[in-house]
């Protein structure tokens, strides 16, 4: 397994080790002791499964009062996954970063504690499955906008299919005095 930093050193890029051959593949999607040698701790307690369709939009999320790091792979199809570190004193506060993610690499992305996250679907399918470090609280979520200028993040999509809750959240601005220390 290769694990490599992003251009926000906490984000990080896992690539397994896959065993492909005439029957198909096998390979390891979670391994604790391996992980936590590569600064991926955990634990881990609850895994989320989503489906959507093309240019889907999901996010941006955060968790305040359980805050959750994310292990997020792709099953099928693929999409932009993006996190933003919005820890009030970090030297990358309000920096991005995107990852491809696609079921034929075998690509992982890890999003620690203290980050928005959200992704894109750029395939006419795609189904996520991510391991989270805490329960999801819908009494601690807030959201940040997708299209924040202050961001400018670089989506694949002009205009996003997203949910009405992910329409209406406000900028990053807007939440600032919510937001975790680094």
């Amino acid at each position: 397994m290769q694990v490599t930093s992003t251009a926000i050193p906490d984000v990080l890029i896992v690539e397994p080790d896959v065993h492909a051959d005439g029957r198909g593949f096998f390979l390891e999607t979670y391994h604790a002791d391996r992980y936590r040698q590569h600064g991926i701790a955990g634990p881990f307690v609850q895994d989320n499964h989503s489906r959507s369709v093309a240019g889907t939009l999901r996010g941006l999320h955060l968790q305040l009062q359980r805050p959750q790091g994310k292990l997020i792979r792709v099953i099928e199809g693929e999409i932009l996954d993006v996190a933003v570190d919005v820890r009030r004193g970090s030297p990358t506060f309000g920096r991005w970063v995107g990852v491809s993610l696609d079921a034929e690499s075998f690509k992982q992305v890890y999003v620690p504690p203290g980050f928005a996250h959200g992704f894109c679907v750029v395939s006419p399918i795609a189904q996520v499955e991510y391991k989270c470090t805490d329960l999801y609280d819908p009494s601690g979520e807030i959201g940040i906008a997708w299209d924040d200028p202050a961001l400018a993040i670089a989506w694949p999509v002009a205009d996003p299919v997203l949910s009405p809750r992910d329409q209406r959240h406000p900028p990053l601005a807007a939440v600032l005095d919510q937001l975790p220390a680094y």
